[in-house]
């Protein structure tokens, strides 16, 4: 059955273009088309080089506002990684006919990664792992919180084994790779747990929100759930988007900045995200793959 939270609000081009007209005027005459919908936003294509990025339901609205908040800084902190970050060029504010805030972003041309084969994406490896050194920095107080992404695994742990006992009772999985995925992320809750200060993280980090073009990496989108705290969750790409070969690289190009402790929790998350994955796609196939193929790569 879909998965995907219906839309709260319907978002056509007479709607964008009223936003528009009244908060960026010297955009109302380009280009739009409508050019994805996700989970919680919608994103239109405006002109060449911009896109119209607004939520698509309540839960979301939040999303939006973190994002005016911390990108500029998270922008910045990347700078020298030559990486695109949608920082908003424009911060909409909700109207009488859109209740949440939307933002003007850059566009970057190119595709996710979710179409690149995993071999294809070892060739980036050292890079994303060169902006998550960037990133992962010590955050203020007053980071935004998300009470799923970067906190304890054992916060997560009886989400994680209810959704391993439902994919069994389903029988789509083999249940050899449940059992293996169940003691990699009990390795993982068991593991010493982060002891530093809370730092950046993108929060929602999947090839699915990784910009690829001609073969490189050109931009991380989507940072709707920026956050702050223990940087493993992150870490957790090195299996969702990398095969053994970009795995190891990716590692590497690391190897001086993170111990053996949070290489296991990030197997865990890379499992939990996995089991999310298989457990919620029933209407996004590319999804599902992707969580098939990160919990063989994790447990493997």
């Amino acid at each position: 059955m879909p998965d995907s939270p219906a839309t709260e609000i319907a978002i056509d081009e007479p709607l964008v273009r009223g936003l528009l007209r009244a908060q960026a005027p010297d955009a109302v005459a380009r280009p739009l088309v409508r050019a994805a919908s996700g989970w919680d936003c919608e994103t239109w294509r405006l002109g060449g080089d911009l896109a119209v990025r607004l939520p698509r339901r309540g839960a979301a609205a939040p999303l939006l506002v973190n994002e005016h908040a911390v990108l500029p800084v998270i922008a910045e902190l990347l700078r020298p990684s030559r990486i695109g970050i949608p920082a908003p060029v424009v911060r909409g504010a909700s109207t009488e006919d859109y209740p949440w805030r939307w933002s003007v972003v850059p566009w970057f041309d190119g595709t996710d990664a979710l179409a690149a084969p995993r071999a294809g994406r070892t060739a980036w490896a050292e890079r994303l792992a060169t902006a998550l050194s960037l990133l992962h920095v010590p955050a203020p107080a007053d980071h935004p919180v998300n009470p799923v992404r970067g906190v304890p695994l054992a916060v997560r742990h009886d989400t994680v084994i209810e959704r391993l006992d439902t994919l069994r009772q389903r029988g789509t999985i083999p249940h050899p790779l449940l059992d293996a995925a169940a003691d990699c992320w009990h390795d993982a809750v068991t593991a010493p747990p982060h002891t530093g200060p809370p730092v950046w993280i993108h929060g929602d980090l999947h090839p699915g929100n990784l910009v690829v073009r001609d073969g490189g990496l050109a931009a991380i989108i989507d940072f709707g759930d920026v956050t702050a705290g223990d940087p493993a969750y992150d870490l957790a790409v090195a299996w969702l988007a990398f095969d053994a070969t970009g795995r190891h690289r990716f590692r590497s190009a690391l190897a001086d900045r993170y111990d053996d402790a949070i290489w296991m929790r990030t197997r865990g998350w890379a499992v939990a995200v996995a089991i999310l994955l298989l457990h919620h796609s029933d209407d996004a196939p590319a999804y599902a793959r992707l969580g098939a193929e990160t919990l063989a790569e994790a447990v493997g």
